[in-house]
């Protein structure tokens, strides 16, 4: 019988240098709502269109209270395609 129950093996060393693709733009679906005392459901509103990207604001969808903005940053552009 094995006495160890959790036995984690020696994988490959990760990349730490290099950010994850899978988590560059995270979108929120929930949030904590000071007005309602509980995480809800969030909308998305755009509020400006910025140089740097586009600003959201988060609101509570049972009373509408702002809970959260955001800043969408567009990917770089790449240049011309010869």
């Amino acid at each position: 019988m094995n006495r160890r129950p959790f036995v984690f093996s020696q994988g490959p060393a990760r990349r730490t240098n290099q950010p994850q693709a899978h988590f560059d733009q995270l979108e929120a679906t929930e949030l904590y709502c000071p007005n309602c005392r509980r995480a809800v459901p969030v909308r998305r509103f755009l509020l400006l269109v910025l140089p740097e990207g586009d600003k959201y604001e988060y609101r509570c969808q049972f009373c509408g209270t702002k809970v959260g903005d955001k800043i969408d940053r567009p990917a770089p552009f790449p240049g011309l395609v010869r």
